[in-house]
């Protein structure tokens, strides 16, 4: 026998250093074949991280394919040879070119830690968070522009166990059309009617108040009164009558009070009707939205009350007070514009950094009145108009805002350069938090505008434990049609056998012959 393969099939322990190397390499070696592309390592770089799934290959796994050596995984790939670089290297970095879910859906089923992504890659790995709390955001802003299906108005309503039975009473059927009539503009051509008549009364109710308060349309309350004098002249008594006018107070045209009533009647009637069909009354009775139309419309009543009682009384600041809270329905036309709830929600995100900001000029409107005021005093000045610190607040409040009405200047040089430095400290504090509030403004509005370009319907991808059964009934079927296949050419030789003789066989006769 040939020396090198001599060589080559003696045992281990009598072979070279260099090839007991390189069989412990071999052996030492794992294949791991994920989602068809193949990765080789070692098996005490899989022991680097304990207690994950790759420590813990053995032969036994139903994984394991014993003719090719390898462990299959139906995996992402592109995932993997990050993982894989974890194993070898220790830091987890995070692919680009795969989606913030998916790859925490990989390291949980890797067993792995999504906290141990490296500084580097941790914002860019945390955007899909931010995503996903902006989107969960929009749904609860109910902004869909399509009406929801019969199994999603069930849920809302909390009547999922009568719909998947098909016993839903009348009642269940009528409440969330006639709920939707009222709350959701988008639904139908009904819906958008209502919608339109709600905002027609609260334009037409917020502009009476507006235009009652004009002296154009107001009425004055004349008193008319008369006095006799009686003059004594030479002897002789005169008579002397005046006629004289008073108007201590004017009321409005009494049109607009009409106005106003055929509004609230309105405002009550849908009131009670959204809390009779609303999903859920005691979310419906906590509502910002709810607890403005009640106030309104019972402010309205009430002043209606008391100027029918004290009608010559002087309670008008009262009732000019009463007056001012149906401005407040102006906030209900978020109901009816999606744009609207996108700001209120804008301005719920940036709470944080509006709040940081009235912090600092509450600060600076201090520190300044302050200054200002030791600034005036340090010079000779009779002109001086900060007497007081207080003063001195209302005038760096108005400098902060860059309003300044001019009806309080400093009027020494350090006064002067105090006030520019007040005004600059203005400009850049309320400029630093404006792109924060301009950004999330964006991001919830470009969301929601690529929320509302989706397909409502998508097409249904079939479950693990659904597609098993299938399968196994298409293997049965090909493994009897491959037993049918091979008891049928059993029998037949192949089509290039040949007999002894080296020519054809018989049963290529036959068929030449058939053929024939």
């Amino acid at each position: 026998m040939d020396p090198a393969l001599l060589a080559f099939f003696k045992p281990a322990e009598m072979a070279s250093p260099q090839r007991r190397e390189s069989w412990m390499d071999t052996e030492h070696r794992v294949i791991l074949n994920v989602g068809g592309i193949r990765h080789e390592t070692y098996s005490h770089v899989l022991k680097k991280i304990p207690a994950t799934r790759l420590s813990r290959l053995t032969p036994n796994l139903a994984n394991y394919d014993p003719v090719l050596n390898e462990y299959f995984f139906d995996r992402h790939p592109g995932v993997f040879s990050m993982i894989l670089n974890y194993y070898r290297t220790g830091k987890l970095h995070y692919p680009t070119n795969v989606c913030g879910p998916l790859f925490e859906e990989e390291l949980e089923f890797w067993g792995l830690d999504a906290n141990q992504v490296e500084p580097c890659c941790w914002m860019t790995y945390t955007q899909h968070r931010d995503t996903q709390d902006t989107l969960a955001v929009i749904e609860s802003l109910d902004l869909d522009g399509d009406p929801p299906t019969q199994e999603e108005i069930a849920k809302k309503f909390g009547w999922e166990d009568d719909y998947y039975t098909g016993n839903m009473s009348q009642w269940q059927r009528l409440k969330p059309r006639v709920w939707a009539l009222f709350d959701e503009p988008w639904s139908s051509k009904y819906a958008r009617v209502i919608s339109s008549l709600s905002v027609a009364f609260i334009l037409a109710s917020t502009c009476s108040f507006i235009l009652k308060t004009d002296p154009s349309f107001q009425i004055p309350d004349i008193d008319v009164f008369y006095s006799l004098r009686v003059v004594d002249e030479g002897g002789f008594k005169n008579y002397h009558k005046t006629i004289g006018t008073d108007k201590p107070v004017t009321s409005p045209h009494p049109n607009f009070f009409y106005v106003d009533l055929i509004c609230n009647i309105w405002f009550t009637i849908e009131l009670l009707i959204r809390s009779l069909f609303c999903p859920s009354f005691h979310k419906f009775v906590r509502s910002p939205l709810t607890i403005i139309d009640v106030i309104s419309t019972g402010a309205f009543f009430f002043e209606s009350l008391l100027h029918a009682i004290l009608i010559q009384t002087g309670s008008l600041v009262t009732l000019d007070f009463l007056s001012m809270i149906c401005v407040l329905r102006l906030f209900k036309l978020t109901q009816h514009f999606s744009g609207l709830k996108i700001l209120i929600q804008t301005f719920k995100a940036s709470a944080q950094e509006l709040f940081l900001l009235v912090f600092f000029v509450i600060l600076a409107i201090v520190i300044f009145a302050a200054l200002v005021y030791y600034a005036e005093r340090s010079q000779l000045n009779k002109d001086n108009q900060f007497t007081s610190i207080p003063l001195g607040l209302w005038w760096s409040l108005v400098t902060i805002s860059t309003v300044g009405f001019g009806d309080m200047v400093p009027k020494t040089y350090l006064g002067m350069l105090v006030g520019s430095l007040c005004a600059l400290m203005g400009v850049l504090t309320i400029a630093l938090p404006v792109p924060v509030i301009v950004s999330n403004f964006s991001n919830l509005y470009s969301h929601s505008q690529a929320r509302a370009k989706l397909p409502k319907k998508r097409r249904r991808v079939l479950q693990a434990h659904e597609v098993k059964p299938a399968l196994l009934g298409v293997k049965q079927h090909h493994g009897k049609h491959r037993k049918k296949s091979s008891s049928a050419t059993f029998n037949q030789p192949p089509a290039n056998f040949k007999n002894a003789n080296g020519g054809p066989s018989m049963h290529d006769n036959s068929a030449s012959k058939l053929m024939a």
